[in-house]
């Protein structure tokens, strides 16, 4: 990540102190140590899954070869021999989504319980803030290699067809021992998302506020807010900035604030892009586009695409035209 990830901020809207939040060198404390233990335990396996997720090329030249030559039956199962190791890849990716799902509750639920504030847990559990915040940097990478990477969806749009047209055959298919047709079916709503994996974190933190109807929905809503707010204070100011020893501390600090804008957008009752939202929306789409285009297309896409409430007439004209 770079040397700095450590940001004092005043926080906005009478949150309560100034504090620091050292996303790097944060360790477990006594009273953190097993959901951190927990949710470690999920995180260390993150970048394998982006490694693997790089390397995926696709069965795309031995589906064409099958599809061109239906009566070919060689081909056909050089497609389908092809296909189905990577489909056995793609659940493996889509089980990491659901234990990343747990782990996120299980942070939420550490962050947001009373009797603290949500800035004061912030403050108190910081090795548990870095954890929640890493979930959300690995969320932002892996979505943007898959937006990248149409073969996925290729690859199993033809597993599907043809794992169909098999069992209308009779023959004999090993691999349903896998994926099998329910499995096949939820990974299929989990790879038509544009960002799967955003889109199962937001559902998570909605499912958060809807279970637990004794804790304030504020608690959330500013544990979120409060993140989305240091992040951009990082990224804004010059002597923050001049810290940065490396690009991915820079993207880091980027895709923590898009993650928590998305998720404050789908639990909060009017959104991120209110007037009433505790976070300054153009003060972070405006940090977004002083970068590269190249390097921020994919958060802004994640802004346009993975956020409910952009499209509302509340949102001004001005934000609107921001994420043109």
């Amino acid at each position: 990540m770079g040397n700095l990830l450590k940001v004092l901020t005043c926080t906005d809207f009478d949150q309560g102190p100034n504090f620091f939040l050292d996303f790097e060198n944060a360790q477990p404390t006594d009273g953190e140590r097993e959901v951190w233990n927990q949710v470690n335990a999920v995180l260390q396996d993150s970048e394998s899954m982006l490694s693997d997720l790089q390397s995926y090329k696709g069965a795309g030249q031995e589906i064409r070869d099958a599809i061109q030559n239906p009566n070919d039956i060689q081909l056909q199962e050089r497609a389908w021999n092809s296909v189905c190791p990577l489909v056995v890849r793609l659940k493996r990716f889509y089980e990491f989504s659901l234990r990343l799902e747990k782990a996120l509750q299980s942070l939420l639920e550490s962050l947001t319980c009373p009797p603290y504030a949500p800035t004061q847990h912030l403050e108190r559990e910081q090795a548990l803030a870095k954890q929640f915040a890493e979930i959300l940097h690995f969320t932002l990478r892996f979505d943007e290699l898959k937006m990248r990477n149409p073969a996925i969806q290729n690859d199993f749009s033809y597993y599907r067809r043809t794992l169909n047209r098999n069992r209308i055959n009779n023959m004999h298919l090993g691999i349903e021992s896998e994926v099998n047709n329910e499995m096949a079916n939820r990974m299929s709503l989990f790879y038509a998302e544009a960002t799967p994996v955003l889109k199962t974190l937001s559902n998570a933190t909605t499912q958060f506020v809807a279970e637990n109807k004794t804790l304030p929905i504020e608690n959330t809503t500013d544990c979120l807010s409060t993140m989305a707010s240091v992040c951009k204070v990082m990224l804004e100011t010059p002597e923050y900035r001049s810290r940065f020893t490396s690009e991915e501390t820079l993207m880091f600090c980027m895709r923590v604030m898009v993650g928590v804008i998305i998720l404050y957008d789908h639990v909060h009752p009017v959104g991120a892009f209110s007037k009433a939202s505790k976070i300054d929306m153009k003060g972070c789409i405006k940090v977004l586009r002083e970068e590269p285009a190249d390097t921020v297309e994919g958060l802004l896409n994640a802004l346009r695409f993975t956020t409910k409430h952009l499209n509302d007439e509340s949102t001004s004209k001005q934000v609107r035209a921001m994420l043109q």
